[in-house]
């Protein structure tokens, strides 16, 4: 008897387009997902166990097109998809989320909203809570006014909760969640940042760079100083006859 298993019959990432080929509204809807993976790249670096795509596709049907996100966030999947082969054959990065695949929902999808509206407070919202079932819903829009720029729902029997808190703590990761004007590759603007229990924001790898540089210099100014210090005490105490040697 033959054994049968339908996820053979599937489409695999390598088959399906990493993308529904429609370009980004603006730069924003790259840059603010980019921060967020770059900075948990830094703070999870040991950990092989997540996975965060920005404007990648999320393939949830083999009959249907993938959605997708400007950003999304996975949990106990592995960061890439043969770690083994990372350090012996170069990184095998994903095409695509394709869920059949990971059997793992994302845990949080980011949505930025720019002029051109798309269903991010409709149609997409009911599809994340839904259809998939994601467990977070964030959507930021930088030219609200009237209401937050920045929305966190949280899924409750079927249905998207929006949530409280500056920044808003997700247990679940382990992080919280707020926007702060900042610098991010030279921009000097809003962005979204990761924050940890004590509410203290996390440093970017931008910043942790120019803490370090700054830090070097100031030690290296330390120095200096020392040495002249010193320098000059050598020179009092010859004027006094008392060769700076002898007191070594």
């Amino acid at each position: 008897m033959l054994n049968y298993n339908p996820l053979h019959c599937l489409p695999s990432s390598e088959e399906l387009p990493d993308s529904d080929d429609t370009a980004v509204d603006n730069e924003l809807q790259n840059l603010i997902p980019g921060l967020l993976k770059t900075t948990l790249a830094l703070v999870w670096c040991d950990r092989w166990d997540w996975f965060f795509g920005v404007n990648m596709g999320i393939y949830y049907h083999p009959d249907k097109p993938a959605i997708v996100p400007d950003g999304f966030l996975s949990l106990e999947v592995q960061r890439f998809i043969d770690p083994g082969k990372a350090f012996s054959q170069g990184l095998d990065l994903r095409l695509s989320y394709v869920l059949w695949e990971e059997k793992k929902l994302p845990i949080l999808v980011l949505e930025v909203v720019s002029q051109i509206h798309r269903g991010e407070y409709s149609s997409k919202q009911e599809f994340y809570a839904k259809e998939l079932g994601i467990l977070y819903y964030v959507v930021y829009n930088p030219l609200r006014r009237k209401k937050s720029p920045l929305e966190v729902y949280r899924l409750v029997d079927g249905e998207y909760t929006l949530m409280s808190g500056n920044p808003v703590w997700l247990p679940e990761i382990g992080l919280g969640i707020a926007r702060e004007r900042g610098i991010y590759q030279g921009i000097a603007r809003e962005w979204l940042y990761w924050y940890d229990a004590e509410g203290q924001r996390l440093l970017t790898p931008e910043e942790r760079i120019r803490e370090l540089e700054e830090r070097t210099a100031f030690e290296e100014q330390l120095r200096v100083e020392a040495e002249q210090r010193a320098k000059i005490l050598a020179e009092s105490l010859k004027t006094f006859g008392v060769d700076p040697e002898t007191l070594m």
